[in-house]
């Protein structure tokens, strides 16, 4: 049901965030109430600006690239190679080829894992992670570990779900040949110190892979300043289309590493005796790609850099505070995980209430929370919990929604307990 044109006004006006106006998936009623939507980091919502870039995309330009001579061909292959040199800008890479456009950060993280596999990874060599990874930077390496009889070593955290730094010291020895690290947890919001792990990974000879996919859209990425060998994330959890996403490598890797999969584009030349593989960053990019979806995550990219992600930092900051302090208050609720940094995400547990319960009751008020696991079963086993309920933030949320948040798990809580 949609909202009528003069409650939408007010209710923006409410807000105080011009920004949500640009968002039309947000002006809609949910039984009843004006949507509350706190799942961002499970996907963003998306401006105007990316829904008509679609439109315009398959209504002007609709056409294969890098195989055509006509109009069409040639208006597409511009459009996709200046995203990637757009991308490349906005993380600081060295230049555009060690761009990669995949489907999404579980992609891009599978395609380091197999190549590094294929890549004299032997049972005498390890791997480290982290305690609070996501399910997509655990399960590809322990597959590596599988296939290569590599050892999978993991980084402890404490209570209040930080890394314990002298424990990640103690795994680092000349035996580890990678660290696969998420920069911020998708489920407890905390914040790595990303730069000090990969400086001391380096220090062993390790490669490095970030899983950037939760920190992007909240913080300002250099991959120059942090140094890291690889990096990943994924569109949509940055106000971009879906099955779009990005793995960053240093140039040099790129080139060391075989190609993830076979077909066209990532050849120069095939026969049946040889096949020449392509130059970067078409190595790593077989068949028919997202092109819609690589096209319009610049879109998506430009809107982020208008408002400025420093801008964006510094106002979610503040929601998230705000929503520590709101939620704190209520009896029965835990938060889960206390980092001094986080961002992002705010994870909670109700004393004699299951998350699927809260989160079901949240809804039929009109607030859109995640509740489960999260695809990261290990913390929910450290903290003994069976799931949380886990309210994100985006740069279209507001003080309003943290208060009708906080209300409406008040109400649940009382309701279930």
């Amino acid at each position: 049901m949609e909202l009528k044109s003069e409650d939408v006004q007010e209710y923006l006006s409410y807000q105080g965030n011009p920004v949500r106006e640009q968002f039309p998936s947000l002006n809609q009623m949910v039984y009843g109430k004006p949507l509350i939507y706190l799942d961002n980091a499970a996907t963003t919502q998306k401006p105007w600006k990316v829904i008509n870039a679609v439109q315009e995309y398959y209504t002007t330009i609709n056409s294969n690239i890098h195989r055509g001579v006509h109009y069409l061909s040639q208006k597409a292959t511009d459009a996709y190679e200046l995203s990637r040199t757009t991308i490349a800008t906005f993380i600081n890479a060295k230049n555009s080829r060690e761009v990669i456009f995949t489907k999404g950060t579980t992609e891009g993280i599978n395609l380091v894992a197999d190549c590094f596999s294929r890549y004299g990874i032997t049972d005498k060599d390890s791997v480290i992670i982290s305690s609070f990874e996501h399910h997509s930077n655990i399960v590809p390496w322990q597959m590596l570990c599988d296939k290569t009889g590599a050892r999978l070593k993991v980084i402890p955290m404490n209570e209040d779900g930080e890394l314990l730094m002298d424990d990640y010291k103690a795994l680092l020895d000349d035996t580890v040949k990678i660290v696969a690290i998420s920069y911020v947890s998708n489920t407890l919001g905390t914040i790595n110190p990303i730069k000090e792990i990969i400086d001391l990974a380096h220090q062993i000879g390790s490669a490095v892979l970030v899983d950037a996919a939760q920190a992007v859209q909240h913080l300002a990425i250099d991959v120059k300043d942090l140094d890291c060998d690889f990096l990943v994330f994924s569109g949509h959890k940055m106000y971009g289309p879906t099955g779009i996403g990005i793995l960053y490598g240093k140039e040099e890797w790129l080139e060391k590493l075989p190609p993830y999969q076979g077909g066209g584009d990532m050849i120069k030349t095939v026969s049946f005796v040889k096949t020449e593989y392509n130059e970067l960053p078409f190595k790593f990019e077989a068949g028919t790609p997202h092109i819609e979806g690589a096209i319009n995550l610049k879109v998506a990219i430009d809107f982020i850099n208008e408002i400025g992600l420093e801008q964006i930092a510094a106002f979610e900051q503040g929601l998230m505070s705000y929503a520590t302090t709101a939620v704190q208050e209520i009896p029965g609720v835990n938060i889960i995980g206390r980092a001094k940094a986080k961002t992002g995400s705010l994870s909670l547990s109700v004393t004699g209430a299951h998350p699927y319960d809260i989160g079901v009751l949240l809804d039929k008020m009109g607030i859109a929370v995640r509740t489960g696991h999260h695809c990261t079963q290990p913390i929910m086993d450290f903290y003994c919990i069976p799931g949380t309920v886990r309210a994100s933030f985006a740069l279209y949320n507001s003080t309003l929604d943290v208060d009708r948040f906080a209300e409406g798990l008040k109400r649940a809580v009382n309701m279930l307990v």
